[in-house]
């Protein structure tokens, strides 16, 4: 029997699939994709133990935080004003934007992703999946009210997939 969510091909009699836990009596009706609690996408991004954000200001020079993030060996970098986030800046937005240019020394609002697209602790797995794939993100910050609380990558949402399949 074929999930009408995740099309996971499940035994014939099942009344739960196993790959998402949607409920298979009512097969011929899909589910909406708000009411999907599924085992694997529907845990909550606190329990997903996302490292804690590497916090910049929005005056702080675009090479010394490439050189920052090169010794860190970090991915992105979330712009803070005040504690409160205004923007994220990225491997890639450094490969993109100072190709061939050299990271001059300039702000790293310059060159910031202003405003990123954002979650929030009690969104699901399959919340940050959806926005990941829907953006092209590889990274999106986790936020209480307005303040940087974590960051979730693309490597630990499939990292935490891969281990619960195991």
């Amino acid at each position: 029997m074929i999930c009408p969510v995740c099309q996971f091909d499940n035994y014939a009699g099942d009344d739960l699939c196993e790959n998402c836990g949607a409920d298979l009596r009512a097969s011929s009706t899909p589910e909406p994709a708000t009411g999907f609690r599924g085992r694997l996408l529907g845990i909550h991004l606190d329990e997903l133990g996302a490292p804690a954000p590497e916090l910049v200001g929005p005056d702080t020079d675009v090479a010394e935080a490439i050189q920052r993030m090169h010794r860190e060996g970090i991915d992105c970098l979330l712009v803070t004003d005040g504690g409160r986030l205004v923007g994220i800046f990225t491997d890639r937005d450094a490969l993109i934007k100072l190709a061939g240019h050299g990271p001059e020394h300039r702000p790293i609002s310059e060159l910031m992703t202003r405003d990123p697209v954002v979650l929030r602790q009690d969104d699901t797995i399959a919340v940050a999946i959806n926005k990941m794939a829907v953006g092209g993100f590889r990274h999106v910050p986790i936020v209480d009210g307005h303040r940087p609380v974590a960051v979730v990558s693309a490597r630990d949402v499939f990292r935490h997939i891969s281990t619960r399949l195991s």
